[in-house]
């Protein structure tokens, strides 16, 4: 019996950690997103706090059981997020929002990384074409530089989201096991 309490509390030992790390590399992204781009390009308030929300985002979503999915959904989002970006920065340089282009360009995005033997990350790059898109609808000025700031925001979310993921399961997590 006290085994199986040990073992439960060291899984609600890891759990607690893994939470913590992940809040811990939001919060830093977030951060980074909302200083640091936000210096780079003259942006609303309403993009720079988008922004932060979107890097968020790719940092939660990279955060993974273990680093190798780490690395994994790391590739999908950054595959993703390419694709939509290309895709979308094409469009809106020539174009400005439409609700045709919107529903076009999220089946575009999504064929696009199905072509190229990434069928996984269709949806990631349909999401990522929806708020690209959605985003140059509420702010028309320059909408073109959308799918630019987006990439930007995920790749601080996706650095920041792997930093935390080898911290948190490399160096953090096997000291508590060897505390235990």
């Amino acid at each position: 019996m006290p085994r199986r309490h040990h073992r439960g509390w060291a899984e609600v030992r890891h759990a607690a950690v893994d939470c913590t790390v992940l809040a811990i590399a939001c919060l830093i992204t977030y951060l980074l997103a909302t200083r640091l781009l936000s210096r780079l390009y003259f942006v609303s308030k309403a993009d720079d706090l988008l922004g932060g929300m979107w890097a968020v985002v790719a940092a939660i979503f990279v955060n993974r059981d273990s680093y190798q999915q780490s690395l994994g959904a790391a590739a999908s989002r950054m595959a993703a997020t390419s694709a939509s970006f290309i895709i979308c920065l094409i469009y809106l340089l020539f174009l400005p929002f439409h609700t045709w282009a919107l529903a076009m360009l999220i089946g575009v995005s999504a064929l696009s990384v199905t072509l190229i033997g990434r069928p996984q990350d269709a949806i990631t790059a349909a999401i990522t074409t929806t708020v690209v898109m959605v985003v140059a609808a509420v702010s028309p000025h320059q909408a073109w530089r959308q799918p630019i700031l987006r990439f930007g925001d995920t790749v601080i979310g996706v650095a920041v989201g792997l930093a935390a993921a080898w911290i948190g399961l490399r160096v953090i997590r096997p000291r508590i096991e060897q505390a235990s």
